[in-house]
């Protein structure tokens, strides 16, 4: 974990499955001069000790909880959550709802996620009959880690090898693969857990497309599963207020890092409403 800043409200980033704290590294800089900011890694991912995946969005919030408590951090927070990491700060926000002042969502996991894809592109029609971790050749792995390192360009030494490192060492290479392998199940906790507050809500999305994305899916399967996420997002706004943001230069894994400004200037926003109220 890493605080910086001072201020209220506490900023608290969730990363996305696979991602690590400090991909939020150069948002982190930029939000701890408006306000407090908050990077963690939750147990099993980034540098925190390894622990059974997946575990229950319950089990996510809770560790989360207990950690801002035991350090100090005050409630309510601006909870910034990415991917899998948004969906962990819906179910905060459903569970602790005067603990959350506003919502930054992240191209956003969300519970009809599946309603918006083609059937192709269904979560429920993709899943694997099993939870083996795939196998990932050694020149597919060194490829990866060739794209992934650019994602990193604007990074500080020391601090971007040694990320590229975490993200690609042998106990953390797959966490994205098994923290996603219950995402069906978090979806179900979502559906059960009630409404969300009305909070200052913002999302921010990705169209583009990267070369580390077309590793593992086709431009065309990319192109529709982006088309099929843009419509849940209107939707989401549409029910629940706030704004949706479009960034065309960011793909989806790749908005902490290469949009920072983009993240911050959406924190700020939101902290302007927020202070208002």
């Amino acid at each position: 974990m890493d605080r910086a800043g001072a201020g209220r409200p506490a900023v608290v980033f969730v990363p996305g499955a696979g991602s690590v704290a400090l991909d939020f590294l150069l948002v982190h800089q930029r939000v701890a001069e408006m306000t407090t900011s908050v990077l963690y890694d939750r147990a099993g991912t980034g540098w925190s000790e390894n622990i059974e995946l997946p575990r229950s969005a319950d089990e996510v919030i809770e560790e989360l909880r207990a950690v801002l408590r035991t350090s100090e951090v005050p409630a309510p927070y601006l909870l910034v959550g990415h991917s899998l990491g948004a969906l962990y700060v819906q179910r905060f926000a459903q569970r602790f709802p005067a603990e959350v002042a506003g919502l930054l969502l992240l191209d956003p996991a969300h519970e009809d996620w599946d309603l918006y894809m083609p059937e192709h592109l269904k979560i429920a029609n993709n899943q694997p009959a099993d939870s083996e971790m795939p196998d990932l050749p050694e020149g597919f792995i060194a490829e990866y880690r060739t794209i992934f390192a650019d994602v990193f360009d604007e990074f500080p030494e020391p601090v971007r090898p040694m990320l590229i490192d975490k993200h690609f060492s042998p106990e953390r290479l797959l966490t994205g693969f098994r923290e996603g392998t219950n995402v069906l199940a978090l979806f179900d906790e979502l559906r059960r857990g009630g409404p969300r507050p009305d909070v200052p809500l913002i999302i921010l999305s990705g169209t583009a497309i990267d070369r580390a994305q077309t590793l593992f899916a086709s431009e065309t399967q990319l192109r529709e599963q982006i088309d099929g996420s843009q419509r849940l997002y209107h939707a989401m706004i549409a029910t629940a207020g706030g704004e949706h943001r479009i960034l065309d230069d960011a793909s989806h894994p790749t908005i902490p890092m290469t949009r920072p400004d983009a993240v911050a200037q959406a924190v700020a926003d939101l902290l302007d409403g927020i202070r208002r109220v």
